[in-house]
């Protein structure tokens, strides 16, 4: 019996040792979030939400049972209407550590003045460093940033019509240096950048926008 358990340790042991490292943090296979089996009212529980420059709760994320749902009849949206310039409402998901990643999602803006849309965080240590591509319906336009300690540096810039009576998508790619980042499945940037390596994906608004997300999805690239 001894032997038998000494035996059992040592395959688990082996089979430990010979599984890789992937990049994310649970396991290799496509994670997607489509919102429609969550209760409305409520917020998945990986899903993480930052903290505002004062201390705040980085704006009111919550599930919403909706007809201008893209797919299914739940969106997740970001509601709180107001905000700072520099107001970033940014929610983590825990879990998905990742190098190397696909990410996409669905985005309808709603309503705004002084800022509009939303957009994609990856490669995220915390709420404060992480990777952003936005896209601005009041500014007509598309924009990758490092957020460095909670402030924005600006890596390109692509000017696009963007309309706010349909649903749009913005997919990254991540490999190595290299970002690919494609608006509506057209390709608006191609890029290079070393800031980050490794961290979670994300989603985010800004000042006043509010706006709903659908059909968040991330995996592996082939």
């Amino acid at each position: 019996m001894l032997k038998t358990v000494h035996l059992r340790i040592l395959l688990l042991l082996a089979v430990a040792i010979a599984v890789p490292v992937v990049g994310f943090s649970l396991d290799n296979a496509t994670r997607i979030w489509t919102f429609d089996d969550d209760p409305s009212e409520s917020l998945p529980t990986e899903f993480q939400v930052g903290t505002l420059f004062d201390g705040r709760p980085a704006g009111e994320w919550k599930i919403l049972q909706t007809e201008a749902a893209n797919h299914g009849k739940h969106v997740l949206g970001q509601l709180m209407g107001k905000g700072a310039e520099h107001a970033y409402k940014v929610v983590l998901v825990q879990g998905t550590t990742a190098t190397d990643l696909d990410l996409r999602v669905s985005f309808l803006p709603i309503s705004g003045k002084a800022d509009m849309g939303g957009g994609l965080i990856w490669r995220a240590a915390n709420d404060r460093n992480y990777y952003l591509v936005r896209a601005n319906p009041l500014e007509q336009n598309i924009r990758v940033y490092r957020v460095v300690k909670g402030v924005r540096h600006l890596v390109q810039n692509f000017d696009q019509t963007i309309d706010v009576r349909q649903w749009h998508t913005l997919r990254v790619t991540h490999q190595g240096c290299r970002v690919n980042v494609f608006y509506d499945d057209k390709q608006v940037f191609d890029l290079c950048d070393k800031t980050f390596h490794a961290g979670m994906i994300g989603l985010w608004t800004k000042s006043d926008a509010v706006t709903y997300f659908d059909d968040l999805q991330v995996r592996q690239p082939k």
